[in-house]
């Protein structure tokens, strides 16, 4: 079926059902950024395949929700659908709770599936639809009401994540957790969420592509902890060392019942941001619920001195990689055609010879000339681009290590540039340095600093439509929270241990996309009478490609650094590499 089979069908089912509307989130019942073949309901019924975005189907009417990064993509895939593009954050663009406030009839009816629903989500929705007095249902699955090949959830099992990696054992961290709960007078504390559960226990998964995880819920007691999966995702072996760490194994659907028994006046802790509204809905009135942020990400947030030093290694072995591909890339071009996707396979052939890999971190974004401009664009094979010895091909990509996650972004000059493409590029190297510099008093967030990668391109008339930087977890999810690099307010502080991306871009549609990205660690600097001073460590290694710098553009500061970043370079890769590669290295990474 193409998209407005799909609609019709749809809402052929909602006639039936006596539905208004229908509310198709991105999240899967956990809350997840990136999920599951399953959970993939808003793409399936948009054709829209971005990461982010909430799509809303009415009876006459449907729209679609999205970020800045994925505008120019959504509107190509939403072209001739019958759904229209709504672009947040743009001004005079309504939410789509407003919308929805405005188009439902009194008295109407909205379906939403529950499970891909957080609470403070269905409360906003209550807040907003109140005057219309609407009633939501979230007892429904829209989607999966007409979704007839739907996908399963993966059976691969579960494996244990050695603390020789993990750098603290699940006893350690059980400990913490509950030192908080005691702390906020709970009894319990429920933990839908992937990445949390999977880094709390030690374990992970195949379930989500590029994203280690077990699908799975956790009830965390004062004595005992209950993971939530099914059975057979669970060996004997597996099953008794989280046993002996006192970890009971439930069914997975069992989690609505162990919450629907729990005594009176029994107090559960619980984020409304990552718990879905099914989950809410299971515990009982007479529970007292005590309404908090996670309690595991901010100390997941922060990474061990193992956990550092593995992250190290891993952008070494990930740099070495990824040496060997543009290598390749630049001498082969010239004389033989190498699509989007060669590259991309290419670089993984590189990768899958690491030690300790074992997948890539996200989807690589591989993308030539002005497919590059779309921040978040998929290589397909019959829309992608052969690879041309003139101006940019950006590869951003990324690996998990059982020691580690990465995320790098570099953009290739593969020929002759234009004077916009160099300036362009060498704007953004301006950024990349001015917020790698930075030295910022404790208690400063990522939003304080987000300006300084801003200002070079804004003295240009420039901008990027994004944040600027995230923070990336553990062999564990690449987009990790709670802290970023965003112009939005986040009352987060930048603590020593957190790693975090810079990734300015110029993005200009139908010309060109230039991104630089490295990884940073936020370490001491110094304290005096004035406070506690932090700065930042580069974690990544890698050339930036000095062709397409204007060295006139860049101050002697900038100068310095760029050429002291490539000694460094040359001087953690080399030992690595063999001749051949040792020497194309070297040319690379040639002072300025």
């Amino acid at each position: 079926m193409n998209t407005s089979e799909k609609l019709s069908q749809l809402r052929v089912w909602m006639e039936k059902e006596g539905i208004d509307a229908c509310l198709v989130p991105s999240a899967d019942a956990h809350m997840s950024e990136y999920v599951g073949e399953y959970w993939k309901g808003r793409q399936w019924i948009t054709g829209f395949t971005g990461s982010a975005g909430t799509a809303v189907i009415a009876r006459e009417d449907a729209g679609l929700w999205t970020d800045g990064r994925y505008f120019i993509q959504a509107a190509n895939q939403l072209e001739g659908s019958g759904i229209r593009l709504f672009k947040m954050g743009e001004l005079g663009v309504q939410s789509h709770e407003e919308w929805l406030a405005e188009i439902l009839p009194q008295g109407g009816c909205l379906a939403v599936d529950g499970r891909s629903l957080s609470v403070s989500a269905f409360n906003k929705l209550s807040a907003l639809l109140a005057d219309k007095s609407a009633s939501i249902r979230t007892d429904l699955d829209p989607v999966g009401a007409v979704w007839s090949d739907r996908p399963a959830i993966p059976g691969d099992k579960l494996y244990i994540h050695d603390a020789v990696y993990a750098g603290k054992t699940r006893l350690e961290k059980l400990a913490e957790i509950r030192q908080a709960m005691k702390a906020r007078h709970a009894d319990f504390y429920l933990l839908p969420v992937l990445d949390e559960i999977c880094w709390l226990f030690n374990i992970r998964g195949n379930d989500i592509p590029h994203n280690p995880y077990v699908t799975a819920y956790a009830v965390i007691g004062e004595q005992k902890a209950y993971l939530f999966v099914e059975p057979h995702k669970v060996g004997q072996a597996e099953r008794e060392l989280l046993m002996q760490d006192g970890i009971h194994i439930q069914g997975y659907g069992e989690i609505y019942s162990f919450l629907g028994k729990l005594d009176d006046n029994t107090s559960i802790l619980l984020d409304p941001e990552k718990t879905n509204a099914s989950l809410y809905r299971a515990i009982p009135v007479s529970a007292r619920k005590i309404i908090s942020e996670g309690l595991v990400t901010p100390i997941k947030a922060i990474k061990n001195e193992v956990e550092i030093g593995n992250i190290r290694d891993s952008y070494i072995k990930d740099a070495v990689a990824l040496v060997k591909l543009f290598k390749w890339l630049k001498e082969t071009v010239p004389h033989q055609d190498v699509t989007e996707t060669d590259a991309d396979l290419k670089g993984l052939e590189f990768r899958k010879e690491l030690p300790l890999f074992v997948d890539l971190s996200f989807s690589t974004i591989s993308a030539y000339g002005d497919h590059a401009a779309m921040m978040h664009y998929r290589a397909l094979p019959d829309a992608q681009y052969s690879l041309m010895n003139e101006g940019f091909y950006l590869l951003d990509s990324g690996s998990h290590f059982l020691n580690g996650t990465t995320d790098i972004t570099r953009t290739l000059a593969l020929g002759k540039l234009t004077d916009e493409q160099i300036k362009d590029f060498t704007l953004v190297l301006k950024s990349v340095i001015a917020l790698s510099t930075a030295k910022f008093l404790y208690g400063t967030t990522g939003s304080h600093l987000d300006v300084l990668a801003r200002k070079p391109l804004w003295d240009n008339g420039l901008d990027y439509k994004c944040g600027t930087g995230h923070g990336v977890g553990y062999f564990s999810n690449v987009h990790e929270e709670p802290h970023r690099f965003n112009q939005k307010l986040l009352n987060v502080r930048l603590e020593p241990g957190m790693s975090i991306t810079v990734e300015p871009g110029v993005y200009k549609e139908g010309r060109h996309g230039i991104r630089t990205e490295n990884t940073l660690l936020v370490i001491q600097d110094e304290t005096t009478e004035f406070g506690s001073f932090l700065r930042f460590e580069t974690l990544c290694f890698l050339p930036i490609d000095r062709k397409a710098i204007d060295a006139a553009l860049l101050s002697p500061f900038e100068l310095e650094w760029i050429n002291a970043y490539h000694q460094q370079v040359y001087d953690k890769l080399s030992v690595h590499l063999d001749d051949a590669h040792k020497e194309w290295l070297k040319q690379e990474t040639a002072a300025l």
